[in-house]
Order: structure tokens, then C-alpha cells, then sequence
């Protein structure tokens, strides 16, 4: 039992179980010391924190005040006491893992499944969410690491940089830019845009590409799954911006068309904060991913 709980272990165990005898076998201590522990404590607080009914012990509504906090403490404090021991074990604990939805279905599979081969313990919490808010939970402390794309703005976060995508125009089959091996993205200044939602990392991409070529996009619809811009761009509702790596070559209805240009890429990288270290699997983890083979196949 750890000294940072334990003096309010006892108090959460005796209210829980609602009997000196009872409490006192689980703490592994004598009755009576039990006994002289809770005087002590009601003394120290100036009010009784049970109602007694023979050997039977109920907290009152001041008791009750105090277990509710005393069992928060105590989570907390279990909480902190697994963060430390994470900061040391490479080999066990937890790594909190955020993600692109678009990068769910290929990156961070892989890297997961590849990591487990030589980390079979470690664990992963896992959460996906729009660029934007991912940087805002690593700063937080939310996350340990996140897979983003484009490199975020904020400062305070390391980067490592995973992958370099070129971008594309997705077009409806028979569109007149379809039959073109490459263009400039200003030659689809007077096309309606599917998008992605604003703070989405594909949609900073457009307004970034969009505002080099001397446009404003005219945005018909706002999407957050590049799959569901494809899809409506062959039902011939527009036209998106997407990564050629994700973007689905085979896609009844659609034709992808590079975008000329060394800017027309999309960076996807991991990003972590400087403010604080990483506790050791998940730098472990981001040490493999440094290392780890990316390429197709």
C-alpha cells in the first residue's frame, strides 16, 4: 500500500464496507487500531462522520461529504502512481495514441501491428479526431503522441515527419480535366469544391493551395471522410482535393489528376509535446516509428 494513499485508504475501506471488523481485516490491521484511527480523524475534524447502529457504521451526511472526495483522491492517486510507473517500463503500460480518421485505415494499423511484434504488453488508448483538435489534446496532456497531417501551427509540439503524399484533383469520370496528366490547381478555380470540415488538415491544405493560385474555392458541401468527398465527387457534384496515397485509383466514376507543383504534397507526421517527457512506451513506440519501413508493401 502506497504512503501518498494510505491514510485515505482506510477511510474509503471502513465506509465501504460499513463495519470496524470487516475493514480491518482488508487493511490487515489490528480492530482497534482501526478504531483509535477513526476517533483520532473525527477529533482532528470536529464531527462524526458515521451514525452507529451497533457494529454497524453509516456515514452521516458529513461522512458522506467525505468519501466522495477521499474516493476522487484515491483514483487520482492510483491514476498517478500507473503514470509513473509508465514513465519507467518500456516493456508495459499504456500508450494514448491519437489519429487522422483518414490515416485509421492504412498508418496506423501497421505501425501498431508492426510495434506489437516487438512489444506485445504495451497497450494502446486510441482516439480520432480533425487536426486541429488533436494538437489541442497533446498540448493538454491529453495524448502522448498524435498522427497529423499537415504539420500543426501551435508551437510546444515535436514533429516527425512520416510520410510525403502528393496531391491530386479528384474529378467524375469524362470531366474536361480528367484526360490531363497533371494541372494547376487554379484550372479549377470555377469548380464546385467538396471539402473537408473546417479545422480538418485537408481543408487548411485547399484553403492554403487554393489562396497560392489566386482563389477563393466555391465549397458545395463539407465533408469528414475523404471517402465520402470521392464518393460524391463521381456522382459529379464537384470536384476535391485529396492525397494520391489515399485517394482510391479504382473508384467507379472518378479520375485522379496530379497537382503540378513541389507544394502540392501533404505531409503527415507524429507530434508530441515539448513541455513534458514521454513516458517510456510511448517513446518507445515513437522511437520504432522513426525507424519503422513506410513503404508500400
Amino acid at each position: 500500500m502506497h504512503m501518498l494513499s494510505i491514510g485515505l485508504r482506510w477511510f474509503v475501506t471502513l465506509a465501504e464496507e460499513g463495519q470496524v471488523t470487516a475493514a480491518a481485516d482488508i487493511l490487515g490491521i489490528a480492530q482497534p487500531t482501526l478504531s483509535r484511527r477513526l476517533a483520532t480523524l473525527e477529533q482532528s475534524i470536529g464531527v462524526d462522520l458515521f451514525d452507529r447502529y451497533g457494529r454497524r457504521l453509516t456515514l452521516n451526511a458529513h461522512g458522506a461529504l467525505l468519501y466522495e472526495h477521499a474516493r476522487r483522491a484515491l483514483d487520482e492517486l492510483d491514476a498517478a502512481e500507473s503514470r509513473i510507473a509508465e514513465l519507467t517500463s518500456a516493456t508495459d503500460g499504456t500508450v494514448r495514441l491519437d489519429f487522422l480518421h483518414s490515416l485509421g485505415s492504412w498508418l496506423v494499423p501497421a505501425l501498431i501491428r508492426d510495434f506489437h511484434r516487438t512489444a506485445p504488453r504495451v497497450r494502446f488508448a486510441l482516439h480520432q479526431d480533425a487536426a486541429g483538435h488533436l494538437a489541442d489534446r497533446i498540448l493538454a496532456g491529453h495524448s502522448d503522441l498524435a498522427a497529423v497531417s499537415p504539420r500543426p501551427r501551435a508551437e510546444g509540439l515535436g514533429w516527425l515527419l512520416l510520410d510525403r503524399q502528393q496531391l491530386a484533383l479528384a474529378v467524375p469520370t469524362g470531366h474536361p480535366l480528367a484526360d490531363r496528366p497533371e494541372i494547376d490547381l487554379r484550372d479549377a478555380a470555377g469548380e464546385p469544391f467538396i471539402a473537408m470540415h473546417p479545422n480538418y488538415g485537408m481543408r487548411r491544405l485547399l484553403d492554403e493551395a487554393a489562396e497560392r493560385a489566386g482563389f477563393a474555392p466555391r465549397i458545395v458541401f463539407e465533408s469528414s471522410e475523404l471517402a465520402t468527398a470521392t464518393g460524391l465527387v463521381s456522382a459529379g457534384l464537384g470536384v476535391a482535393l485529396v492525397p494520391i496515397r489515399e485517394a482510391d485509383p479504382e473508384a467507379a466514376g472518378v479520375v485522379v489528376v496530379p497537382i503540378r507543383g513541389g507544394d502540392a504534397v501533404r505531409e503527415v507526421g507524429m507530434v508530441w509535446a515539448l513541455s513534458r517527457p514521454l513516458t517510456a512506451p510511448a517513446l518507445r513506440f515513437r522511437d520504432f516509428v522513426a525507424q519503422h519501413d513506410r513503404s508500400p508493401g
